[in-house]
Parts: C-alpha cells; sequence; structure tokens
C-alpha cells in the first residue's frame, strides 16, 4: 500500500484530499497539520517520517495571507521557505517523492499569454517571493519532486473568494470587483484529484523521471469581476457586481495584471482532463448549500 503524508492537512486543499481519501483503497495517508507535526522543525520531521515507510510528501501548508505578509516577512518565509527546505531534506534523505504546491503569485504579471513552467519569476511581494524561495529550495534539496503552481483556489472550506462572495452577495445589494486583474480560478476539489492522479501515474511507472514544475488550474481566464459576476448568478444571489479597477480597491501587497497559467505539461504528461472554470462553480456551491 502507497502511504502519503499531507502536511497542512486543515487548509483548503488538504481538507479537499481528506475528502477524497475514502475512494483510494490503495493509498494510506496520513494527514496532518501545525499540532501533529511542526514543519519548521527539521527533527520533528524526520521523527515522523521514522519507521513510517512514506513514498510521498503533499505539502499543502503555506502562508497565504498575502497583504499581511507584506508586514509579517519571517513569519512567512518560515512557512513557505525554510519549512519546505526541511521536508525537501527529510524527502531526500528517505527518498520520497514530494509534491510541493506553489503559487501564480511567483510571476510579475506582465504576460500577455498564460505563463510556461520555465518562464523566468519574477515576484512583486513578500507572498510570492517566499513562494518561490520555497521552490528554489525544494530544487535544490529533492532531486524527486513536483512543484504545483495553482491560483485562485476556492473550496466549501476555509476562507477564500467564492465564499466571501457567496455571504456578501446576500448582506448586500451590490459590491465592487476589480476587473483589471486577470487569471483563473481553481477549484481544490479538482486539483485534489489532479494530485492523486500524479500519485497514481508515477507509482504505475517505474521509470518515471518527468519530476520537476507544473501549472495546474480550472480551464479558462477570467477576471475577478467575472468571477464574482458567476458566483451570484449560479447563487441566484441578487446582488449587483459593479467593475472597478486595482487602484481603487487599497491593499498592501501588490498583485500581477495577469496570471493566467499554462497548462499543457501536466495535460500531456499526466493525460489529466481539466475541466472549465465556470463549470465547477455550481458543484462548490451545492456541496457548501446542502
Amino acid at each position: 500500500m502507497t502511504k502519503i503524508l499531507i502536511t497542512g492537512s486543515k487548509g483548503q486543499l488538504g481538507t479537499e484530499i481528506k475528502e477524497l481519501s475514502a475512494k483510494f483503497s490503495n493509498l494510506q495517508f496520513f494527514f496532518t497539520d501545525i499540532e501533529e507535526l511542526d514543519i519548521s522543525s527539521l527533527d520533528a520531521v524526520s521523527n515522523y517520517l521514522k519507521n513510517k515507510q512514506i513514498s510521498y510528501i503533499v505539502n499543502c501548508a503555506a502562508y497565504t495571507n498575502v497583504d499581511q505578509a507584506e508586514e509579517n516577512e519571517d513569519a512567512a518565509r518560515l512557512i513557505n521557505a525554510d519549512a519546505v527546505k526541511n521536508l525537501a531534506t527529510a524527502a531526500s534523505q528517505n527518498n520520497i517523492t514530494l509534491i510541493h504546491i506553489s503559487t501564480d503569485y511567483v510571476f510579475s504579471g506582465d504576460n500577455s499569454t498564460p505563463y510556461t513552467e520555465d518562464q523566468k519569476a519574477k515576484p512583486m511581494g513578500v507572498y510570492g517571493r517566499t513562494k518561490f524561495e520555497g521552490e528554489e529550495n525544494v530544487r535544490s534539496t529533492c532531486k524527486k519532486h513536483i512543484i504545483i503552481r495553482t491560483s485562485w483556489l476556492y473550496s466549501p472550506f476555509g476562507k477564500n473568494f467564492l465564499k466571501t462572495m457567496l455571504r456578501l452577495g446576500k448582506e448586500k445589494d451590490s459590491l465592487g470587483v476589480v476587473s483589471d486583474q486577470i487569471g483563473t480560478p481553481t477549484y481544490a476539489h479538482d486539483l485534489a484529484s489532479a494530485i492523486i492522479r500524479i500519485i497514481e501515474s508515477i507509482d504505475k511507472n517505474s521509470k518515471f523521471n518527468d519530476f520537476g514544475t507544473y501549472h495546474y488550474s480550472n480551464e479558462g481566464v477570467c477576471s475577478w469581476y467575472d468571477f464574482a459576476t458567476e458566483i451570484q448568478n449560479t447563487s441566484k444571489n441578487k446582488c449587483k457586481i459593479n467593475s472597478i479597477e486595482s487602484m481603487d480597491f487599497q491593499c498592501l501587497a501588490k498583485r500581477p495584471y495577469y496570471s493566467v497559467l499554462n497548462k499543457s505539461k501536466i495535460k500531456h504528461i499526466f493525460t489529466i482532463e481539466i475541466p472549465h472554470w465556470r463549470s465547477r462553480i455550481e458543484h462548490c456551491i451545492k456541496r457548501i448549500t446542502e
């Protein structure tokens, strides 16, 4: 039986993997968060792995508050970079494959076509910078790694844009949402499914050697305004969504204006079919409201 350690299991992605795990009797999962495993300590990680015969670590842990990171750089770096180095070190020492989740915020947003995995990273803020440092720590420390950059993650769990829009849509008659930041929403349920497929694909191929960096989001392109409008329409809320510019919405961290990810590589290597972002909103909202 393949044994998989999940870190950050109480977050959106970790929770979605937990929801799916019961369907895979051939996989044994170890779900941990800060209470069970402090990944900022290499000793703690090494001790946890002893005698468990873990084959994969999926690191879902991250400091994700983009604005707070600007004022708490040390805290963001501890989780997004230093702790990742610990996981990579322990994975390398124990011949474990590390699957690490990263972000579209490693890019500046200057592109006008979807970013490929080999394009130069140029993060604009602390969050993106510390996440890219985490990526580099993985690359330099653990040969058997899969880095997955994703974007605009949402789910029925935790705090995210979709849940915020659902709540505000019931409370307010109108909302202003930025229309000049372009990307793609990612349903965490779909990303969780893709991760499990990647693990099964590597397991079935004893000669697998396509380690490296991949991109995953749902298909399609939209602005936050488009995303918010679709959420209100799908939920039948009467709230009117008004288009505003980024300059009208004050926040500490600068966001990339364009962060669409090219997903050709992950689709080709792992034969993954990716749903369009519009089709997944209803699925998520049903889970929230049922």
